[in-house]
């Protein structure tokens, strides 16, 4: 089989989940500008700060009061879109996670955004009352080192919050040993230190892996759905998809990129807050850009510039995601009977079980997907063969290779 396909019952399904991610993710987006443009318009923001204000004269302690408050109005619009999709998924199987472990996900994840926010928000008013021209260069040279902490502590730190991980080599000791064969198909050393399972279980139904860190924090993570809904020689297939991000660079390239479109959305986003403010002062009862009335402005001018970025990212995302997808399958050769068949298989299957569509519409891609379509991975995988007389493969060779110490 080298065509994607689903049964009529969970095409059906797939159908539904598409068109609420569509809505959810295009209509969610219009509902947060719009109901931001409207609390700006009757005054909320010069409400908020003249509620701080009361409380205390100094602007930076007022940012501890006014920027937890509209975090937690952003959190409190997102979230009817967000207990909608949770039952919609726990519906079709897709979840499995309990209401009460999710409000408590919820609540650890509110938690983190207002402590991570509020003080992110505090350095950037900051910025901008000691530096009005150049407060978004500022912010952007702070924000690399902050970045690449955040990337090498999220595994050790923040992932465990949420879920369970356990060594791979105690879970599955045998299937330790099959991956260190593709490790060494691929000339490199992962040690199995590094290889972790997580009880994916408790909260869904569909398998998954993936990469994760930066220097000793970097791990690759299977889920133990992988483990329960695939073959072995399948498996094989998503972990060298993963090995390939950790063999390719991608985390370090993935942050290189993000620095590049974030200097162009700070300035963008400078030059919109900038306008925005001198437009509307009267009608947003906005006193002046460095004070903390203006802070509903700024996040109304970061939902709408993000969601113009979102496809350049996406677009960054579906490349690196389909190098991997070239290197796993060459990684599998010579340790499955047929790679092409295998990598195809577990496409398949894995499209089966998240009940990804087979024909998504091209422009919901473009503007959304971080993965190529199911069916475009399904259909790749089943035709490359640079093992064929005139071809080669694009990344392991004879003299390609890497290692991890």
């Amino acid at each position: 089989m080298t065509a994607y396909t689903l049964p009529p019952d969970k095409l059906a399904k797939a159908l539904v989940l598409y068109h609420a991610g569509i809505w959810s993710y295009f209509g969610g987006t219009l509902w947060t500008v719009l109901v931001l443009y409207l609390l700006l318009r009757v005054g909320a923001g010069a409400a908020i700060r003249n509620l701080a204000a009361r409380v205390t004269p100094r602007q930076l302690l007022q940012g501890f009061i006014v920027a937890p408050f509209w975090l937690v109005i952003l959190t409190a619009i997102d979230l009817p879109i967000s207990l909608a999709l949770h039952h919609l998924n726990l519906r079709y199987g897709i979840s499995v996670e309990p209401w009460s472990m999710w409000w408590i996900d919820f609540a650890k994840s509110l938690g983190l955004t207002l402590v991570v926010g509020t003080a992110v928000l505090s350095v950037l008013y900051l910025l901008i009352r000691r530096s009005p021209r150049r407060w978004w260069l500022w912010f952007w040279i702070i924000s690399l080192p902050i970045e690449l902490a955040a990337v090498f502590l999220v595994p050790i730190y923040i992932d465990p919050l949420f879920n369970h991980f356990s060594p791979l080599a105690k879970a599955d000791p045998a299937l330790v040993q099959q991956l260190e064969r593709v490790s060494a198909r691929g000339n490199l050393h992962i040690p199995p230190s590094r290889m972790f399972v997580m009880n994916a279980s408790a909260k869904v139904t569909g398998p998954n892996a993936y990469v994760t860190g930066f220097g000793s924090s970097k791990r690759i993570v299977v889920w133990d759905t992988t483990i329960r809904e695939l073959p072995t020689p399948q498996i094989l297939a998503v972990y060298a998809h993963e090995q390939g991000h950790y063999v390719l660079h991608h985390i370090q390239k993935g942050m290189l990129f993000s620095a590049l479109v974030t200097f162009i959305f700070f300035w963008i986003a400078f030059q919109l807050f900038r306008y925005v403010v001198l437009w509307r002062t009267r009608s947003f009862h906005i006193s002046s850009l460095d004070d903390w009335s203006s802070l509903g402005a700024l996040l109304l001018v970061v939902m709408v510039l993000g969601f113009f970025v979102d496809p350049v990212s996406n677009a960054f995302s579906r490349h690196i995601e389909h190098q991997a997808d070239v290197y796993g399958e060459e990684a599998i050769h010579g340790l499955v009977p047929n790679p092409q068949a295998t990598m195809a298989a577990s496409f398949q299957r894995l499209g089966e079980l998240w009940l990804e569509v087979p024909h998504p519409n091209p422009f919901v891609v473009f503007w959304t997907y971080s993965h190529p379509p199911t069916s475009y991975r399904m259909s790749f995988a089943a035709h490359y063969n640079p093992w064929a007389p005139g071809h080669h493969p694009r990344y392991i060779g004879p003299q390609s290779g890497d290692s991890i110490r």
